[in-house]
């Protein structure tokens, strides 16, 4: 692998990403190795998957609270309320609670808010809608450590409240009756990028040791599940840490041996791609959107619905109701994207705010985060969307980059005037906020100075991260099918991607957008495809190109080829 120096591609630095210690060995084939060492891996031990590795439950803060009042609600029948959230890990965290909960013997029902009634999280107002179903304990997943005034609520109703959360903690914690949340303070678990998902995940495994020792026996198998906890922290964008990576793995090894839920297997049928070949990106670019859209639109119940059957009739037909509700959030972001590209046609993109903010009163609440999302990659800045919302209030949703923190990002804007944000809570590379419409040009000026208050200049410039150049005895087959199975790839432990310049020896466009190439490297000739090309500028007659690509087999009747995918491409 050569080092990139000197290369640029539409507008980005090529870089090649830099292995602290060359000489360390934690893979057998070279071409890994070098791959792991670039990621941090320093120990073949940390490419260990197996769940007897997992970070100990014990060092949870609180969680010995919260095992405490499971064991209760069990032995006293209570009613216990799941209050979930409206995005992937939302819905898998509420499924999880509901199947592991239901096998150990406790009384469980779910609630989950509609995001365009009640907004966010253990609201009063969702909390005046589960007391009509008089639980005895509430249970939140993946929200409940910001929300301080539905907790007070509960617990004046004589309703106990426990908080399962990931989240970045404020200043001020909820009076719940336990809190179980890496990210609090005072928390000593070493994976503070762990999901919701997983968090309650842990939740599950300390209460079934509880149950054990209380001499309980039948007690289900937490790894039948981990095809959740997979999809949730691949939907989520967290980290892939070494424990991350752990479940992520197990979970996609069950999804390839179909040992996973009903619903997963029916949203890789209804999106065309194969099950058995699953890979963790699948989880971010296929299942997950595809749940989400659910949450986006309507009600994040019909979600929850297609992880809990058990019947394959019932889960193909919410599939594919999820399929329209994803191809109608499609059609609803490319006009949105239009109007943001009116708004970027306006700035000067060669030096370009340090944090923007897009507003429009024509845009979808539900859909705003895909936006920041797509606006974030074409900019390279932290991105705050907003729509508006009840009340002459805007709903923001934000994405970030690496380098730049955006809930401390958020919360310099309020020290600098409590009065401009209603609410707000996340972590570093995505949040939520709610703000007065009134406010929004005041709001806009602060972001920006948080911005260039936090974070280092240098993060600020657009580089492209890359594994360097392969070597033409490494552009085969047998490498892409090891990287396929590789990983698991994600957030902060991204799939590998490599710089290569080819000879062009045939190429035709596809589609619209995309080009399907021949390409020559010493004596080798080797399919490519590139997907979003500008095909009105892109030569006809080029003789060579440059781009960044991933090694990927493509199979087809039966056969598999190697196949060079490209993410960014230029003719030369």
């Amino acid at each position: 692998m050569n080092k990139i120096e000197n290369v640029s591609i539409g507008g980005f630095d090529v870089r090649t990403r830099p292995i602290l210690n060359e000489h360390l060995s934690v893979h057998s084939n070279p071409l890994l190795n070098r791959l792991y060492l670039s990621r941090g891996v320093d120990s073949a031990d940390q490419l260990d998957a197996s769940l007897a590795t997992l970070l100990p439950w014990q060092t949870l803060k609180d969680i010995d609270k919260a095992v405490d009042l499971l064991v209760q609600a069990r032995a006293r029948a209570w009613h216990v309320l799941i209050i979930g959230d409206y995005d992937t890990d939302g819905a898998t965290s509420t499924a999880l609670a509901m199947l592991g909960l239901t096998e150990m013997g406790l009384n469980i029902h779910y609630l989950l808010p509609n995001r365009f009634e009640y907004g966010y999280g253990l609201s009063p107002e969702i909390v005046d809608l589960a007391l009509q179903q008089n639980p005895d304990l509430i249970v939140t997943v993946d929200n409940g450590i910001a929300s301080l005034e539905g907790v007070a609520k509960a617990k004046a109703a004589n309703v106990k409240v426990l908080v399962t959360d990931h989240h970045l903690a404020a200043d001020t914690l909820p009076n719940a009756d336990a809190i179980v949340n890496p990210n609090q303070p005072g928390c000593l678990f070493a994976s503070k990028a762990a999901c919701g998902c997983t968090v309650l995940f842990y939740v599950l495994i300390a209460l079934r040791a509880k149950l054990r020792e209380q001499g309980v026996i039948n007690l289900p198998n937490l790894g039948k599940w981990l095809d959740l906890v997979a999809l949730a922290s691949v939907a989520d964008v967290v980290p892939l840490d070494a424990n991350n990576r752990k479940l992520v793995q197990q979970g996609i090894n069950r999804i390839r041996q179909g040992q996973c839920r009903p619903g997963i297997r029916a949203l890789f049928d209804v999106a065309g791609k194969e099950w058995r070949q699953a890979k963790s990106l699948d989880m971010g670019f296929v299942i997950g959107p595809r749940l989400n859209a659910a949450g986006r639109l309507d009600d994040m119940t019909i979600g929850v619905q297609i992880l809990l059957t058990e019947n394959d009739h019932e889960a193909k037909e919410i599939a594919q109701q999820l399929q329209d509700f994803n191809v109608e959030r499609r059609q609803i972001e490319q006009t949105m994207v239009v109007d943001a590209q009116r708004y970027l046609d306006k700035l000067d993109l060669t030096a370009p705010p340090s944090g923007l903010v897009l507003s429009h009163t024509d845009w979808h609440e539900g859909v705003i985060g895909i936006l920041a999302s797509r606006v974030k990659e074409k900019i390279h800045r932290p991105v705050i969307a907003m729509a508006p919302s009840d009340s002459g209030t805007l709903k923001g949703s934000a994405r970030s980059i690496p380098g730049v923190h955006l809930r401390d990002a958020l919360d310099w804007v309020s020290k600098q005037n409590a009065n401009i944000l209603i609410k707000f809570g996340g972590h570093a590379m995505a949040a939520g906020l709610t703000i007065r419409q009134e406010s929004l040009e005041e709001f806009r000026v602060l972001f920006e100075q948080s911005i260039n208050a936090l974070a280092d200049p240098e993060v600020l410039q657009a580089h492209l991260w890359t594994d360097g150049n392969l070597q033409e005895s490494e552009l085969n087959l047998h490498q892409a099918l090891l990287l396929e199975q590789a990983g698991p790839w994600g957030q902060a432990f991204p799939e590998p991607q490599f710089f290569g310049d080819f000879t062009i020896v045939s190429q035709r466009i596809v589609g619209e957008r995309h080009l399907k190439l021949v390409l020559k490297t010493g004596q080798q000739e080797i399919d490519a495809i590139a997907f979003n090309v500008d095909t009105t500028i892109w030569p006809t007659q080029g003789k060579r190109l440059k781009g960044v690509y991933q090694l990927s087999c493509n199979r087809f009747r039966g056969q598999e080829t190697l196949q060079l995918m490209f993410s960014k491409i230029e003719a030369r």
